[in-house]
């Protein structure tokens, strides 16, 4: 292990870290373990009664959606090579608190599953010592020790074995875990081959194999059923990136170990459907088992195996292999443990990560300085899997489970195109081809699926077998709900500690007046200052607010924060002329100097800590690197900002003086915000404001109509609406925003998935206009709207 000492304000806390000791065939072995885990024994037989034969379609089809998301895994775990996986993304990637949120559900995604594994695990032991005779099916040992209470007692303690296996530290994990699967994947592999020989021996084999409706037994919506109710078998890649921290050289062995293990389970899963819905003969004494009665001429062996669930591929195995209920249960047996060990695993590196970042108690990032191992996290996500384990319906809970994980492969999808944007100069060892394309699929599919994930599991109100989706929307709401209580009660304001001793204040000046309105001007040119404080003053007075001047001292990566204090006086200067600006126009005025690694960040960090509504950048009009659109820097505030965004490119010919202003009129949210600004300009400069519509050459006027909304942000500002014809609307617009001192966009485009900040009519005019140009983009985020909802003081 290698403890780095933090440097936020020379306090000498310690941040711990964990021991890169894994190599690419343990976290392989792992990702193989969790995906070929208790789902190819617990749900292949009922995959099989959705779909019909065409569940080899089913795995197949889904092996190719997982490997779009997978593809998003191998960029960001390669580069993020930390401990949280989905967890940190999109925490770099989407402006808070979307990052606790994706903590959240995949601690408890994880959590839930690991359950499930451990009471599959008990029951297979179960069954596994009545097949070997000490125990029948009714017994009761010391009388009151029945076949339940044995599962759950077996459950806790294969939970307690494997939190203690992982206690011991990653290697030892990872050691296990080749173990268990390699036994496992022996023991499948007879049953394919013998499955097959079996299958072919019979002359009918494909009339058997695809029964009286053929290959769509049950249709598309079949497929796809089966499709949602397996998915959750291929989220072994999410465990893989949870031991990022400890991987020998994560960028290579990370990617690598991501598609190894697909590459791996795919031909598994489909070779093991055609194995049991070919292998398998349809006897009376198997109708008898799953309590039907009928002919069996009258059956099809894949509605046997839907009827048989759980235990179909081992009934199956009991015909065809010798020795197969037993060695498939040993198979099952070592499948839950290695998948157990696995999510057991994950669950504690997310809780450890989220505790390191102060979300959690800050007990769950402790590391055993013998086993170097996150020890409380391990503990406390096992006793929840064990109570969960003993106490809980944990078949029905579980399949929330499953649409928590298409929940937060999709969020993942959408981190991989944010961070893109909001982090062009990362370096990525692995990159995801095609980009957003193969993205946009994958969150498309998965959110296809999880609708019929759950009308397979049942929606009848209620706890039963038609209810396991029902239960899952109900435990989902109550854990998410839940989690809404623990960031707003408790780690919203850890989070804001943590983000301070980031970016540290080393200066703050005058004391703000608390105003409902604060708009954050971030100043580094003593050249543009004065007219940026012009546009910031007249936001503040028509919104009766205040304003936050601040400057940001940027040191390097491998630089401790506490060695910029030394250079904050240089930022004093152009800090006190902003506000001696203000203060000479009679508007509240602070002023504060932060310390970063980053600009962006720190600009970010400031508008999270101060509840900000809104923030003015400034903009040369040009970018340095072709990778940003206006900046880098003010690229990453305009997407992340939690709070109204105003960026100011000066004209060529700016005097300060504005004496017109030009509003292009389009509809929607930005559009009203830049005209808010533009009646707030025009009170303090008494401009009239022309309203600018441009329209194709042969196409009628907009309506009026359209202009109502903008018309009623402007209040009483003296209006003017023009009309001209053109044929690129860029192109318009820049030649009448030349007559102009000013002119105010808003941003037409909206979303993560955005290839533009502002879009590429306002960013072009900015570009070519000689006037001053203003684009606004009014903050849509509805966490940040509950935020302010939820916060007193």
């Amino acid at each position: 292990m290698s403890d780095t000492e933090s440097a936020a304000g020379g306090s000498g806390d310690v941040e711990a870290e964990l021991s890169r000791d894994m190599g690419l065939w343990g976290i392989t072995f792992i990702g193989i373990g969790a995906m070929i885990g208790a789902g190819v024994f617990a749900l292949t037989g009922f995959a099989a009664g959705l779909a019909g034969p065409a569940l080899l379609l089913a795995f197949l089809l889904n092996g190719v959606i997982a490997s779009f998301t997978a593809m998003s895994y191998a960029e960001l775990g390669s580069a993020f090579p930390r401990s949280g996986g989905a967890y940190n993304w999109v925490s770099e990637a989407i402006p808070r608190p979307w990052g606790f949120f994706t903590g959240w559900t995949n601690w408890f995604a994880q959590a839930v599953a690991c359950a499930l594994y451990a009471v599959t695990f008990g029951s297979f032991f179960v069954e596994f010592l009545i097949i070997l005779g000490p125990l029948h099916h009714d017994f009761a040992l010391f009388g009151f020790v029945t076949k339940p209470i044995l599962d759950k007692a077996l459950a806790a303690l294969i939970v307690g074995f494997f939190a203690y296996i992982n206690y011991r530290g990653a290697e030892e994990t990872g050691q296990i875990g080749i173990i268990v699967t390699t036994i496992k994947v022996l023991i499948l592999g007879l049953f394919v081959v013998f499955g097959a020989l079996a299958t072919v021996k019979d002359p009918n084999w494909t009339t058997k194999f695809l029964g009286r409706q053929g290959f769509f037994a049950n249709g598309v919506t079949g497929v796809l059923a089966a499709m949602g109710f397996t998915y959750v078998a291929f989220e072994g890649y999410d465990i893989i990136v949870q031991s990022g921290e400890e991987v020998i050289d994560p960028g290579t062995n990370i990617p690598k170990a991501i598609f190894y293990s697909i590459i791996v389970v795919i031909p598994i899963y489909v070779f093991v459907a055609f194995a049991a819905i070919g292998g398998i003969d349809i006897t009376q004494s198997l109708l008898s088992t799953v309590g039907v009665s009928g002919a069996p001429a009258d059956w099809t062996t894949w509605e046997l195996l839907g009827e048989l669930g759980e235990l179909g591929i081992i009934q199956a195995a009991g015909q065809f292999v010798p020795y197969g209920l037993p060695l498939l249960l040993i198979a099952g047996l070592t499948a839950t443990m290695s998948a157990l060990n696995a999510t057991l695993y994950a669950s504690s590196r997310i809780a450890f990560s989220m505790s390191r970042d102060k979300l959690l108690p800050d007990p769950l990032s402790r590391i055993h300085d013998e086993t170097r191992a996150p020890y409380y996290s391990i503990f406390v996500s096992g006793g929840i899997i064990g109570l969960m384990a003993v106490t809980l319906p944990i078949e029905s809970v579980a399949a929330s489970s499953s649409v928590m994980f298409l929940l937060l492969f999709s969020m993942v999808n959408v981190a991989v195109i944010a961070m893109r944007k909001n982090r062009p100069d990362l370096e990525r060892p692995f990159e995801v081809p095609f980009m957003p394309v193969i993205p946009i699929l994958g969150i498309f599919f998965q959110l296809l699926l999880a609708p019929f994930l759950l009308t397979s599991l049942g929606l009848s109100p209620g706890v039963g077998p038609q209810s396991e989706g029902f239960v899952a929307l109900v435990t989902m709401l109550v854990w998410f709900a839940l989690g809404v209580g623990v960031y707003y009660s408790y780690a919203q304001g850890r989070e804001l500690e943590r983000m301070e001793s980031e970016t540290p204040t080393v200066v703050t000046e005058h004391a703000a007046q608390e105003r409902e309105y604060q708009i954050v001007v971030p100043v580094s040119n003593p050249e543009n200052v004065e007219q940026f404080m012009r546009t910031a003053v007249d936001l503040a007075q028509e919104n009766d607010g205040e304003i936050l001047v601040m400057s940001v001292v940027t040191v390097p990566q491998q630089t401790p924060i506490e060695e910029g204090r030394k250079f904050a006086n240089e930022k004093r200067e152009v800090i006190d002329e902003a506000m001696a600006f203000a203060e000479d126009q009679d508007v509240p005025v602070s002023g504060t100097i932060r310390i970063g690694h980053d600009v962006s960040t720190a600009i970010l960090n400031t508008l999270e800590q101060e509840r900000s509504d809104a923030v003015l950048m400034g903009w040369r009009g040009r970018s340095r690197r072709r990778d940003a659109v206006l900046g880098s820097n003010v690229d990453a505030v305009v997407t992340s900002a939690p709070c109204d965004v105003f960026v100011e490119k000066l004209g060529t010919k700016a005097d300060g003086d504005v004496d017109s202003i030009l509003l292009p009129a389009a509809g929607g949210p930005h559009a009203e915000l830049a005209a808010t600004a533009a009646r707030a300009i025009a009170h303090s400069e008494d401009a009239p404001v022309t309203l600018l519509r441009v329209v194709a050459p042969g196409e009628d006027e907009p309506p009026e109509e359209l202009l109502d909304d903008v018309r009623a942000a402007l209040g009483d500002v003296p209006v003017e609406v023009k009309t001209v014809t053109g044929d690129d609307v860029t192109d318009a617009i820049v030649e009448v925003a030349n007559d102009h001192d000013l002119t105010l966009l808003g941003a037409t485009r909206e979303g993560l998935l955005q290839q533009l900040v502002f879009g590429a009519i306002p960013e072009e005019v900015g570009r070519r206009a000689e006037s001053t140009v203003i684009m606004a983009k009014k903050n849509l985020d509805i966490t940040s709207r509950l935020w302010r909802l939820l916060h007193w003081e």
